[in-house]
């Protein structure tokens, strides 16, 4: 599609090139374009956007927002590095700046956002949190703690399982983290 620039993963429509329209578009026929910003692809742009601090931080570039009635309630990135915390994930510092605006541990109806499949610790966070969604973009099937080497957000003998929608903005996600690795292994290449 031509007139779409990217930049930092992101794309936008070029409208040097477009004309205005002065028909309503109920009187075309059509229903106006709807931005929906209540979407998993719309909170996993902010994840990303989260993801990309990380990155800039010289951190593992992973991101987390946590979503409650349709706003964003929490926000987070890697810091493991910086806060000399193994702990210091993207979920895990989420979750608690979560728990802190809702006044609870319990985060029910809430949704957390994560750029990449959550570890076993931050799975085991969730599901003790109560969060009812857990949506995540890049799969890790090396140590992915939601359906890729174990599923804990849905384990059978838990009294919480969590729903977990997959794959979301999957290619940006995992793109973020590529590009961070090759840097890491090309500065031990030195």
């Amino acid at each position: 599609m031509s007139g779409v620039e990217c930049w930092g993963g992101f794309s936008f429509l070029d409208t040097r090139h477009l004309t205005l329209d002065t028909q309503p578009s109920s009187a075309l026929g059509m229903d106006p374009p709807i931005i929906d910003l209540q979407s998993d692809h719309h909170f996993m742009g902010e994840a990303l956007r989260q993801a990309a601090r990380a990155y800039e931080a010289q951190e593992t570039p992973i991101g987390a927002v946590v979503v409650s009635e349709g706003r964003i309630i929490a926000r987070a990135f890697n810091q493991v590095e910086l806060l000399k915390d193994a702990t210091a994930h993207a979920e895990m510092l989420a979750i608690t700046q979560a728990e802190d605006a809702v006044g609870d541990w319990r985060l029910t109806g809430c949704t957390l956002y994560a750029t990449k499949e959550p570890c076993p610790m931050c799975a085991g966070a969730m599901v003790h949190a109560r969060l009812a969604r857990v949506v995540y973009g890049a799969s890790d099937p090396k140590a992915g703690a939601a359906g890729s080497a174990l599923n804990l957000l849905q384990f059978p003998t838990f009294n919480h399982r969590c729903e977990i929608p997959a794959g979301v903005r999957e290619p940006e996600c995992r793109a973020l983290l590529q590009a961070f690795f090759a840097e890491q292994r090309a500065k031990t290449d030195r």
